[in-house]
């Protein structure tokens, strides 16, 4: 296995695709840091398609590929799901096999518009669509909520468990930050109570989106999804490190919080409770906080030398800004 070659990808698709022919422009896309993301077109049926594969680092057989546990073949059955439920999502085009010799991934359709999210936020051909995003955001989470995962038999992770789990993290790499005590303190006596468990997307924030002219297209990265309160996915796309610069614009860097809730609920979402929701993006921030901790880790042990590593480690700091923002706004 190893490097993806276009033979490769042309076996594949022959296996699986009726009428496909020959593989072309295949690349591998950069970020992505637990997957390989690799582009190309395919000639099938006299038709060039833009498609997108997604496979394990290195084309590992990898039973368990994210921290939510879901596996590639979870992931590209849970994003089939959620496309006959009304949200927008790639279409899967196949399932890697062992047969394939290319590890465990999918093979999904290219969808053309942006992700990165400065451009979104910035570039003049966003303009006419960025006041609607918020709102569009929010219907698309109450979709999102409504889907049935069946028998994928996702991980349950109710509010206090994943605190639990964020302060044993924290604790173990015994790096004190006094904010973040605060946080933990404060969230620990706020925990909400038990809802009636829904999909929660884990990841759903500007980035994880395709933009085009017309809003947003497609909904990607799925590989954190989970069973739990629908609210985390709220509160996580308000996290401040999510705007990208524009904070004060709470959803993505684009919109209103009340725009986000008011597209919810009149999707079908339940009522939202803003003391819940920030609830949500309080624990968001702590969570990032303590992810760029282990980012800073891996390159301090020096399984991972990259700037980029080192760069998001520092990031820790940002996220007490944000969290003394939350739990003591000024008057």
């Amino acid at each position: 296995m190893g490097e993806v070659r276009a033979p490769a990808v042309t076996r594949l698709l022959k296996r699986h695709i009726s009428n496909a022919a020959e593989v072309g422009e295949l690349r591998r896309l950069s970020g992505g840091a637990n997957q390989e993301t690799w582009t190309f077109d395919a000639e099938i049926s006299g038709t060039s398609l833009p498609l997108i594969l997604r496979r394990t680092p290195g084309g590992a057989r990898n039973p368990v590929a994210s921290a939510s546990g879901l596996t590639l073949e979870m992931e590209a059955k849970l994003i089939g799901l959620a496309g006959r439920s009304g949200v927008p999502v790639p279409g899967i085009r196949c399932v890697l096999q062992p047969a394939d010799d290319l590890g465990s991934g999918f093979v999904m359709d290219r969808i053309p518009g942006e992700t990165i999210a400065r451009k979104i936020l910035r570039d003049q051909e966003f303009a006419h669509v960025r006041p609607r995003l918020a709102r569009e955001c929010g219907s698309i989470l109450a979709a999102i909520h409504r889907i049935s995962t069946g028998d994928l038999n996702l991980a349950v992770s109710p509010a206090k468990a994943q605190l639990d789990q964020f302060r044993s993290l924290y604790d173990a790499y015994d790096h004190p930050h006094p904010v973040f005590e605060i946080a933990f303190r404060w969230l620990a006596d706020r925990i909400p109570s038990e809802v009636d468990p829904a999909l929660v997307h884990g990841d759903f924030r500007n980035g994880n989106l395709i933009i085009g002219a017309d809003g947003v297209r497609a909904v990607l990265d799925w590989e954190l999804a989970h069973i739990g309160d629908p609210m985390e996915d709220l509160g996580w796309i308000c996290v401040n490190s999510w705007r990208f610069g524009e904070i004060d614009s709470p959803v993505g860097g684009f919109g209103t919080r009340e725009e986000m809730f008011a597209g919810y609920e009149a999707a079908g979402g339940e009522t939202v409770d803003p003391e819940r929701v920030r609830w949500w993006e309080t624990f968001g921030s702590l969570k990032w906080g303590i992810m760029c901790m282990t980012m800073y880790q891996i390159f301090r042990g020096g399984t991972d030398r990259s700037v980029e590593r080192a760069a998001i480690g520092r990031r820790a700091s940002e996220t007490e800004i944000d969290l003394l923002n939350l739990i003591a706004p000024e008057s």
